[in-house]
């Protein structure tokens, strides 16, 4: 890319994930950037135990990587998940495919190890400077001044800034700027259920110890097990239930009882966590919540995107890519607006927030489907005929999970078409218990009646 260097230089408060792709798409289209992050270099620190959640990665994520051409360098650390392995109480496996088509597949990678690349490819661009262990405590947008902290010091220094990016996650201190200015929806939803990270180790000769290619699911209804694959071997896990209750974060708070809860309801991998009560009671309890807020802008000054914008829960494997496709929408709005920043922020809020706000509530339903739905025979049964379907009628029904995952719709369109598709395949499996029991007539005439055709990667 053969673009001039600009004048202004943006402020990004936020070196995670988004942050850090965003100063690369931004420095390789000329922009001088400042980068500011409150936690250490990561580069050079240790992640805290149970805060490396390893994250999925998706058709979304990996566009906007590709636009960063930074893929030739994450390759290496993926891990290919080609669809769910459900772990039933009995320790009965079930394998359930994301998608019919052989790139139809996600892939578990390192959230540090993905932060790093993109730390390393903005410094190289020579065009970003980067300033960790700085807390941005306010922004004055009056006198475009933001006042940080120094964590080791508690030393306060002034910055002057034109434009400010918040990229620094769901306790955004740039969003609560904004919203101190003005604020038509300011949410923070708590799910009421937390999470629990722990490991299975690699296997003595250094192999998996469960199917390597898997997300794999231990679904228990109001609760379940998670474990996604590194590179490395081993497997993070992730425990995700109620902070209250009888089987909550709230009870199971001994060692005897974190032992007895495993014994009886993740038997199967039990043996394969050894170091399974040093790991719960040393790691962190995460909380999960969803934000929901409007605007996302204030005037030509500061826009919020990824987690500051849309912190949403992590059971559609959106979050990150949701966050690099906001870096990759506000590029396009750049090079169409052309330095008009007020144009520039005002077309992402207006294009983002409805799709952030689709995504944070698919997101909430498949938690339902991952902890329950999963061992339900009727939902095995409206896979397999989506499945079906679409390949009957490519122009007109593809599996909601598929145009989330797997293609670039918008996800207010996915989600919207989903709910009609739903309803499609609830009328046609409402009275039948085998997929060759399926009226393929009727099926045409209702998709043909209720689905415009759909172009599923739009540019």
């Amino acid at each position: 890319m053969n673009h001039s260097i600009h004048k202004e230089k943006i402020t990004i408060i936020g070196a995670g994930l988004v942050g850090s792709l965003l100063a690369v798409l931004l420095a390789k289209r000329g922009y001088r950037i400042a980068l500011y992050e409150r936690r250490p270099d990561m580069r050079r620190t240790d992640i805290s135990a149970g805060r490396s959640i390893n994250l999925a990665l998706a058709n979304r994520g990996i566009y906007a990587l590709q636009q960063a051409e930074l893929m030739e360098k994450i390759s290496p650390i993926l891990t290919e998940m080609k669809g769910r392995m459900v772990h039933d109480i009995e320790g009965q496996l079930n394998f359930q495919s994301y998608g019919q088509k052989p790139e139809e597949v996600i892939y578990s990678v390192s959230r540090g190890e993905l932060n790093k690349i993109c730390l390393n490819a903005a410094e190289e661009t020579g065009l970003v400077d980067i300033f960790f262990n700085q807390r941005c405590e306010s922004v004055d947008f009056k006198n475009n001044q933001i006042t940080f902290v120094d964590e080791n010091t508690a030393t306060q220094t002034l910055q002057q800034f034109s434009q400010i990016i918040g990229t620094d996650g769901s306790a955004s201190a740039v969003r609560e700027a904004i919203h101190q200015q003005t604020s038509q929806q300011h949410e923070i939803i708590p799910l009421g259920h937390s999470y629990k990270e722990l490991r299975i180790p690699p296997g003595r000769n250094g192999e998996y110890l469960i199917e390597k290619n898997a997300l794999h699911i231990w679904p228990r209804g109001g609760f379940m097990l998670i474990a996604l694959p590194n590179a490395d071997a081993s497997f993070t896990v992730t425990l995700f239930m109620s902070n209250e209750g009888n089987i909550s974060f709230e009870n199971i708070n001994s060692a005897e009882s974190v032992k007895a809860f495993f014994d009886e309801y993740f038997t199967d991998i039990l043996p394969l966590i050894p170091q399974l009560t040093k790991d719960f009671f040393s790691n962190p309890t995460g909380k999960l919540a969803t934000v929901k807020c409007s605007p996302w802008h204030f005037k030509d000054k500061a826009l919020l995107l990824g987690d500051a914008a849309h912190a949403i829960v992590p059971f559609h494997g959106q979050g990150m890519n949701c966050g690099f496709e906001d870096a990759w929408e506000l590029i396009k709005s750049i090079e169409q607006h052309a330095g008009d920043f007020a144009k520039i922020f005002a077309q992402v809020n207006q294009n983002r927030k409805i799709n952030g706000d689709a995504i944070a509530d698919m997101a909430i339903e498949n938690y339902i489907t991952m902890r329950d739905s999963v061992r339900d025979k009727k939902f095995l049964l409206k896979n397999a005929l989506a499945f079906e379907l679409e390949k009957r009628f490519s122009g007109y029904f593809c599996p909601r999970y598929s145009m989330v995952m797997f293609h670039r719709l918008p996800y207010s369109e996915a989600k919207s078409r989903g709910i009609i598709q739903e309803a499609i395949l609830n009328q046609l499996t409402e009275s039948i218990q085998s997929i060759k029991q399926v009226d393929y007539a009727l099926a045409e005439q209702l998709i043909k009646e209720k689905l415009s055709p759909v172009s599923l990667n739009p540019n």
